[in-house]
């Protein structure tokens, strides 16, 4: 009866959990930062540090792999350590990382420090959301604080091209990194008094065989996708994947198996959990494989200077931070499955004007695009992650919240790359015919090569060769990019429409204050969806 009578009313959070959910929201921000600035720093290092080809490669790469692949691990180790302790360490971590990273002196040495950031980085999402889980108890209040932790993710890319920018006027490329320094000593300085700890009492000890399988899994299928989308599929990249698969299936059979395993696979079949988190993946996919193409069209077709085009991609951000805002009124009026479809028609509602989207003077149609998608996404992030961590007992939400960021990163990868190599089929059946073949002797086999493959090798070729031939390339260059990107957008927007209905559909019984009904309780069977 007890029990009965602590689920329906939960204990409400004080002036001292919202101050500490803004402790919490300092790392999450600096994160987003991170995988924003270096793109601008990137020119710069080169310079400084003369990588090669290969090495530039894995500067940019590695943080993501380390992050994809620990996200399960450090969830689980801080369920059995604590969250507080765990996103402490990582804190730690990261402030030194930072600073050797700032100074490093070679190309192998910043791949290493970025190795070291990657791995401090995974403590940071699963250890703030599952705080967040324990801290909020009130299902409403809950969604109001992932709210302000995904737009904390918003804000930073928002905050970290600007600043990044600004740093890059006046100082080295190393200061980019030293961002992060300030940030972890005050979450260091204010965390121990304003954040709880929490920890799984009857966690058993963490098993090294499932650490490995699941770091191995993770790790070989990004790496295999991002092949793939990169150089299109190959022996090494598809043989990488069947090994993720391979150890991802040995993963699974050991947890069930396992008194004590680092996922609890009944979550699965939880309609709130395993609807919830499909969605967030698709919305991922669909986010970041079309990303690429927005870049490129406002840099290579409008022709806008980096810095322009970061700016416009403001108003998109901004417009998820709203988005982000309004879901706890929403939810008030609506359950949570109609919101999530409702915003997923919205997003798609965004995709689709793409299809539409001019060759010259889209950059209103472009913005207006981006803003209605996010004010369409934003929602889906939300509710998905607030039922994906609801869904699990207080003392597995480390692990709740590491397999919803692992599905996000799976998610983006593989939009990168399945939507990439759907654009790339596309922009090379139009180039095809568009580039003479005497131009090879011209310009040389590689330089027609590369403007048969990407608009930013037609833009490069176009610059060598005499006015009217180069414009004519530049212009088929553009239009072949312009139909790869209309394609996919009405690809994306087909996805989410999909999507959307199958939301509305499975998830049409969870209510929006019973986000976490029908959890698995710790050691026993699954309850039933009311």
């Amino acid at each position: 009866m007890s029990g009965a009578l602590d689920r329906a009313a939960p204990a409400r959070a004080t002036a001292r959990e919202w101050t500490g959910l803004a402790v919490i929201a300092l790392p999450c921000m600096l994160y987003s930062m991170d995988l924003t600035v270096l793109n601008l720093a990137i020119p710069s290092i080169s310079e400084d540090l003369k990588p090669t080809a290969s090495q530039l490669l894995w500067i940019v790469d590695i943080y993501g792999f380390f992050v994809a692949g620990l996200l399960v691990t450090m969830g689980t180790l801080g369920d059995r350590i604590g969250r507080r302790r765990l996103l402490l360490i990582g804190a730690v971590a990261f402030g030194v990382a930072s600073v050797l990273a700032a100074f490093s002196t070679s190309a192998n040495m910043l791949i290493a420090t970025r190795a070291l950031l990657g791995v401090a980085g995974a403590t940071l999402a699963p250890s703030t959301l599952s705080l967040i889980r324990n801290m909020f108890l009130d299902p409403a209040q809950r969604t109001v604080a992932i709210g302000v932790w995904i737009s904390s993710y918003s804000a930073g890319a928002v905050i970290g091209p600007v600043l990044g920018g600004v740093l890059l006027q006046f100082f080295p490329w190393g200061s980019v990194f030293l961002i992060g320094v300030p940030v972890m000593v005050l979450l260091l300085a204010l965390g121990p008094w304003l954040l709880p700890e929490y920890r799984d009492p009857d966690a058993g000890a963490l098993d090294l065989a499932s650490v490995a399988l699941s770091l191995g899994a993770v790790l070989a299928a990004i790496y295999g996708i991002k092949q793939v989308a990169e150089h299109g599929p190959d022996a090494v990249s598809l043989l990488a994947i069947a090994v993720g698969a391979l150890l991802g299936w040995l993963f699974a059979r050991r947890q069930g198996r396992l008194a004590n395993p680092m996922i609890d696979l009944r979550l699965f079949k939880l309609p709130a959990f395993s609807v919830s988190l499909g969605a967030y993946m698709l919305a991922c996919f669909v986010m970041f494989g079309l990303f690429l193409y927005n870049a490129q069209y406002l840099q290579l077709v409008l022709g806008l200077p980096p810095l322009a085009a970061g700016l416009w991609s403001m108003p998109g951000a901004g417009a998820f931070i709203v988005g982000s805002m309004i879901v706890p009124a929403l939810t008030r009026r609506l359950c949570p499955a109609y919101v999530m479809g409702g915003g997923l028609g919205v997003a798609a509602l965004g995709f689709g004007m793409l299809v539409l989207l001019p060759a010259q003077g889209g950059l209103a149609w472009m913005v207006t695009s981006a803003v209605i998608s996010s004010l369409g996404l934003a929602p889906v992030f939300t509710l998905a992650t607030d039922l994906v961590v609801g869904s699990a007992p207080p003392e597995r939400a480390g692990v709740a919240s590491a397999i919803s960021e692992t599905s996000s990163e799976f998610g983006g990868a593989l939009g990168i790359a399945i939507l990439g190599s759907v654009g790339a089929a596309i922009y090379r059946a139009t180039m095809a015919d568009a580039v003479p073949a005497d131009l090879t002797g011209l310009a040389g086999a590689a330089a027609v090569e590369a403007a048969r493959s990407t608009l930013g090798g037609a833009v490069a070729l176009a610059g060598e060769l005499p006015g009217t031939t180069g414009a004519a390339l530049l212009d088929s260059g553009r239009d072949a990019l312009l139909r790869a990107l209309r394609l996919v957008a009405g690809l994306c927007a087909v996805v989410l429409l999909f999507v959307g209905v199958l939301v509305a559909v499975r998830l049409r019984r969870v209510g929006a204050s019973h986000a976490q009904e029908g959890a698995v309780p710790p050691g026993g069977a699954a309850l039933p969806e009311r």
